[in-house]
């Protein structure tokens, strides 16, 4: 039996319902074992009485589906029939990609079609198999964005992603740090770090790097583009970013570090500037103090590079005048707490 086609052709003969609502009830009585008219409710944000009208039409449909009066009751399938759920669409295909990227597929737009893949995987599982199916999600959460980085709330994001399925031309003004620009890309991809979405895009020959969430407004043109056979996203990104971190980080401060300084350097400073410094780390001395270089944005903006953020866990070598600038902040701190609250 074809459950999806007799739902269809009910649905055809006038019950004001949608087939994909009475499919996934179907799926999730079969999967779940049961579940209640309220839970069914509270899934899919309809009322109650929604649910029992939508329960009576895949009774009408040959869907063998009852309700247990038991303490435990609720709504069941027939044990031992088998929904038969259709195939996975483009999109659900596509969306399984982001199962593993928590906000991904919402952001993106994609949730719903997770959600419906997720659930005809599920469904497709032999049952010994099922029980386990969640264990990872019940026990694993991902949670990318780091505790002191602002996450992203790109408004064009969306948009964004449907022009770079399509391969349509976008054209975009947009937040640079010395002005607004107008640009016409060829959006290839999308990528998420650490809460912040970027786009790689195409502008003539180059392949360029743009934060959404300095898209300041967005236009999808009607023209197509050819994806280029040999663009491959992830090993752009990782020769970017390394551009960008050395772009970032120009300067080279020469310092002592303390044992206490170099595990303070997890919590405070990216992968990039741990792993210059433990590169250029020398010898460590009697007290385990070692020299190294510390990657630094500026010297005329130590304090965001981090430097003061180790106390006296590191002092400054050279260059000789951010020395001196650090002594300066360190003898004008110690005056400060000389005084009495």
């Amino acid at each position: 039996m074809n459950g999806k086609g007799d739902i269809r052709r009910h649905i055809h003969q006038g019950v004001p319902v949608r087939a994909s609502r009475l499919m996934e009830i179907g799926l999730l009585l079969e999967t779940r074992g049961g579940m209640t008219a309220g839970e069914l409710a509270r899934h899919f944000e309809v009322s109650v009485r929604t649910i029992r009208r939508d329960v009576d039409a895949l009774a009408a449909a040959g869907v063998p589906v009852y309700a247990d009066r038991g303490r435990h009751g609720g709504l069941r399938l027939l044990e031992g029939y088998r929904m038969r759920p259709p195939g996975l669409t483009a999109d659900e295909a596509a969306s399984l990609f982001l199962a593993a990227v928590p906000g991904a597929a919402r952001d993106l737009g994609r949730a719903e079609e997770l959600a419906s893949a997720e659930l005809k995987l599920m469904a497709g599982l032999p049952a010994r198999l099922r029980p386990g199916a969640g264990t990872a999600r019940e026990r694993i959460h991902i949670d990318l964005p780091g505790w002191f980085g602002e996450e992203d709330h790109p408004v064009h994001l969306e948009a964004l992603a449907e022009a770079v399925w399509r391969q349509q031309v976008v054209e975009i003004r947009y937040q640079r740090w010395r002005g607004e620009v107008t640009r016409s890309l060829e959006p290839l991809g999308l990528v998420l770090k650490g809460g912040a979405w970027y786009l790689a895009a195409r502008v003539g020959a180059d392949v360029r790097t743009y934060r959404v969430s300095r898209v300041l407004e967005l236009r999808i043109t009607d023209e197509r583009f050819e994806r280029p056979e040999a663009f491959d996203l992830a090993a752009f990104w990782q020769t970017s970013s390394a551009d960008f971190v050395a772009r970032l980080h120009p300067e080279r401060a020469n310092v002592r570090i303390s044992p206490e300084g170099r595990r303070m350097l997890d919590g405070l400073f990216e992968r990039s500037v741990r792993e210059a410094i433990e590169a250029t780390s020398g010898t460590p001395d009697a007290d385990g103090w070692v020299v190294a270089d510390m990657p630094v944005e500026s010297f005329d903006d130590f304090w965001e590079g981090g430097l003061l953020r180790l106390g006296a866990q590191v002092e400054v070598l050279g260059p000789p005048a951010l020395r001196a600038r650090m002594a300066a902040v360190a003898a004008s701190l110690a005056d400060l707490y000389r005084r009495s609250p």
